[in-house]
């Protein structure tokens, strides 16, 4: 550790810094100063720590507001992010400058509890995936707020359609939209791959909505192809970033359950080699999948998990849930031999648990993933071989699909 070190108390509008003089036996208080949190200020604060001489320094995770500081900062020197629940002060007495103070002598004491924060190419990463997975949950909420719109038009499109945002749920939505009302031409905009039959459709299209009920369902597709656009160009821009890691990619997507979405939301979160954690163990406690313990008086009051990275572990849950439905899957396997004893969310939580450890052997020793359950069926191999090849060509990668022979023993 440094000998100076800063502490940084971060609001959105003021920062307060306080520099601490790190001694052999104690710490003292030197400098402290007040610095606004534009541009300006900022490049103000970098030169006047440098002059102070500091060569570390611990912030509070505020909000959002730590991240100016915290890139106008890195290339200086080294930088602490501690969580603001590990720096409170005792009741009426809690102070702006002795909060900073205070972050140092909690770093030396290694009493802070500090975040991990990724390097710049990986934080570019984060911020496009997370945006995707944003916009992923406008474009439910839009299904949700569409479907209303067309229960109070008295249209019973979704009941005979599975799917709104298909390609025949769009045509005749749009058809609806543009004024088309004669039953017989919007039923045969349907594709005839359709479960339901003519006469079903044009039952379920039996209304006559008015021009306003027309004008927002015009309103919504407009919104929905906007919605679709950027979903697209951010995955293009995600696949272009993450190009020189491919490789850990298709690795990931190897794994029963995930795809080439959640390979790279992973990626972005953990990193591509998850060099920032030692062992698995580390891993799983860091994204939150691993048993809690609340000990006390030798007896564990409670196991549940700690709250970790939340768009980790939503990701993992999903890949999960995918898991456990594939025919032939080892995970599927052991849930299914896990399911009477534990029930359907600690079950699930258990291939949490163990695809978070499969996903830093992965990425950390650079392996591949070999299914060896004795009863996977080849033609599904194959299947989801070609599936994920299309997946991965799509965005950019080069894919060349190999057969190799699998050792069938049972795990």
């Amino acid at each position: 550790m440094g000998t100076t070190i800063a502490g940084i108390d971060v609001h959105k509008k003021v920062l307060m810094v306080v520099v601490v003089n790190q001694g052999a036996e104690e710490a003292k208080a030197g400098a402290r100063k007040r610095f606004g949190t534009s541009a300006s200020e900022l490049s103000r604060l970098r030169l006047w720590l440098i002059e102070q001489g500091v060569e570390e320094a611990v912030m509070e995770s505020t909000a959002q507001y730590w991240r100016p500081v915290w890139m106008e900062l890195e290339p200086c020197m080294k930088l602490h992010l501690a969580q603001a629940f590990s720096n409170r002060a005792r009741r009426g007495r809690k102070q702006d400058f002795k909060d900073a103070e205070r972050l140092v002598k909690r770093l030396r004491a290694e009493e802070l509890i500090l975040s991990f924060v990724p390097e710049p190419e990986q934080r570019a990463w984060r911020t496009m995936t997370r945006m995707k997975t944003q916009l992923a949950r406008d474009r439910v909420r839009l299904h949700s707020q569409l479907e209303g719109l067309l229960e109070e038009m008295r249209i019973k499109l979704s009941s005979v359609i599975s799917d709104l945002f298909g390609v025949s749920g769009r045509r005749i939505l749009r058809a609806l939209a543009d004024g088309q009302t004669d039953l017989e031409k919007l039923a045969a905009l349907g594709s005839q791959r359709l479960q339901c039959g003519k006469e079903q459709l044009i039952d379920a299209l039996n209304a006559k909505p008015s021009a306003m009920h027309r004008r927002l369902l015009a309103l919504y597709l407009e919104r929905l192809q906007v919605i679709d656009m950027q979903m697209e160009e951010l995955n293009q821009m995600v696949a272009t970033a993450m190009k020189p890691h491919e490789d850990a990619v298709m690795r990931l997507s190897e794994v029963p359950g995930f795809g080439a979405d959640s390979a790279q939301q992973v990626i972005a979160e953990a990193g591509p080699q998850a060099n920032s954690f030692d062992t698995a163990a580390q891993f799983t406690s860091w994204a939150g999948t691993c048993p809690g313990k609340q000990e006390s008086a030798e007896q564990n009051k409670s196991g549940r998990s700690a709250k970790g990275n939340k768009y980790l572990r939503r990701v993992l849950t999903e890949v999960a849930q995918a898991a456990v439905k594939a025919k032939g899957c080892h995970y599927q396997t052991v849930f299914r031999r896990l399911l009477p004893r534990l029930g359907y969310k600690q079950a699930l939580w258990a291939i949490v648990h163990r695809l978070c450890r499969l996903v830093w052997k992965i990425l950390h020793d650079r392996v591949r993933y070999i299914e060896q359950d004795l009863y996977r069926d080849p033609k599904a191999v194959q299947q989801r071989a070609r599936s994920l090849a299309r997946a991965l060509r799509h965005l950019g990668y080069n894919v060349n699909l190999q057969m190799r022979e699998l050792n069938p023993v049972a795990p």
